[in-house]
């Protein structure tokens, strides 16, 4: 019978949440509490968990206040480069305090249980949940990742480096069901098709990996199996990275949940036991939303099919069919739309669509807002506007996929606050690769349901 399991999404990513979203720090603080019945798609037999901004005064892993959006857009780009070409940044695979071997010896330990917030990268544009992992079960805020595979968190003793982070390491020595993969085994070899680096081996025959992230930040240390908690329940076994040398941006989170389409993902790990679909809302700084696992209420959703595509076959890709503003389709051949292949990420946050279908829907846009007036270019965002966009007024914007399903995007879906005076299009163009980032999707109910090969929308699903 499959199991449901809800966990809180926290926004956290490697792409950094420059501006201080004031509004969301005004939250009460009783509001942190989860609010679970709220979630109204949200099946009623499972385990629910709540999820947050990382700007929120809610998420277990804040980000600085201070952060500039110029930072979330170069993060941004990091995660392009290691979204689109499967070449991430390399480092020796190996575990060195100087010039110093370390030792081997990490002990055994983990669970897990899962609380949302919205990041970067890897570190500051995703969304943050909590984690549990051990025995004794201990929680730990982690970033919540579609586009990685890998599961891993920061280790005791943290041999060569780890990054600050919100609570203690996670020590396997005090958890009584850790145990080391050894090299010999099948996770282990399944490591290039996950991390998109070879494995190692320690002197003590302790798979050794490394995941590492087009922004240059990674993480090394051994392959480790422990109990993980969810909501309550608790599955064994589990296959994590037991992190030894963390670098880079990661906000203040301990690690990093990966739920891409590979053997060693949570998703395909827990699927015997709870089923193979995902859902989520990812929130904004002033709302809550979820991360669940496992069963859902398929008759909620609109949906769209899956599609494959030989850039990455652990990557969720789709197809755009077309665009509106203000109920216009867009002046663009609807050939465009599908001119290049389309990742759905929970960790990019500005989208990036065809070149010519970029070109038409800012356009459309400008040309809708009449005499707003316009702001200079912000980085890559060329179309700005003075203000923010709670102040403005927008026509509406449509967003449709193959197969019927269609986001009617909101004003905050739309454009995005990089400073306290300019608002941009939280669209970019692209002659690469085309995705769908967090932006657009805040606020909806988003199902993977890898089963049967389909992705589902529906509105109103955060809190």
């Amino acid at each position: 019978m499959d199991l449901l399991v809800h966990l809180p999404l926290l926004a956290c990513s490697l792409l950094l949440f420059p501006v201080t979203m004031t509004v969301g720090r005004e939250i009460a603080a009783d509001a942190c509490a989860s609010q679970i019945s709220g979630f109204q798609h949200l099946n009623s037999t499972g385990l629910h968990l709540t999820l947050h901004h990382p700007q929120s005064p809610c998420s277990p892993a804040p980000l600085p206040k201070d952060l500039p959006f110029s930072a979330v857009i170069a993060h941004d780009a990091g995660r392009l480069a290691r979204l689109t070409t499967n070449n991430p940044s390399r480092r020796p695979t190996s575990l060195h305090r100087g010039n110093k071997p370390v030792s081997n010896q990490v002990a055994d330990s983990l669970a897990v249980t899962v609380p949302l917030t919205p990041g970067a990268s890897v570190g500051v544009g995703n969304y943050v949940t909590r984690l549990g992992l051990g025995t004794p079960t201990t929680s730990y805020a982690m970033v919540v990742d579609t586009g990685s595979s890998l599961t891993w968190l920061q280790c005791s003793p943290c041999v060569v480096s780890c990054h600050r982070q919100t609570g203690q390491l996670y020590d396997p020595q005090a958890s009584s069901t850790y145990a080391s993969v050894p090299c010999s085994s099948a996770q282990c070899s399944e490591l290039q098709a996950a991390t998109f680096n070879p494995s190692a081996c320690s002197k003590s025959n302790t798979c050794i990996y490394q995941a590492s992230y087009g922004d240059g930040s990674f993480s090394i240390g051994y392959l480790s199996k422990d109990t993980v908690s969810l909501g309550g329940s608790s599955f064994p076994g589990f296959v994590y990275g037991c992190g030894q040398d963390n670098e880079g941006l990661f906000g203040q989170s301990a690690g990093l949940i990966g739920l891409a389409r590979n053997k060693l993902s949570l998703l395909y790990q827990l699927a015997p036991s709870i089923g193979s679909s995902f859902s989520y809302c990812l929130p904004t700084s002033a709302s809550a939303g979820y991360l669940s696992i496992g069963s859902y209420n398929p008759g909620q959703y609109l949906y769209t099919p899956m599609v494959s595509s030989s850039l990455d076959t652990s990557l969720y890709f789709i197809n755009i069919a077309g665009m509106s503003v203000g109920g216009n389709p867009l002046a663009v051949s609807s050939s465009e739309y599908s001119s290049l292949p389309t990742i759905i990420d929970s960790g990019t946050v500005i989208s990036r669509l065809p070149t010519a279908v970029y070109t038409a829907l800012s356009k459309a846009l400008v040309a809708a807002m009449g005499g707003t007036p316009h702001a200079p270019a912000y980085s890559i965002l060329d179309t700005c506007f003075k203000g923010q966009v709670s102040k403005l007024h927008l026509p509406t914007v449509d967003l449709a996929f193959a197969g019927g399903a269609t986001l009617k995007l909101k004003p905050g879906n739309v454009l995005i606050d990089v400073d306290d005076s300019t608002t941009c299009l939280a669209f970019a163009a692209t002659d690469d690769t085309a995705i769908i980032g967090n932006t657009q999707q805040q606020t909806f109910s988003v199902v993977y349901d890898v089963a049967q090969s389909r992705i589902g929308f529906t509105a109103g699903g955060c809190s």
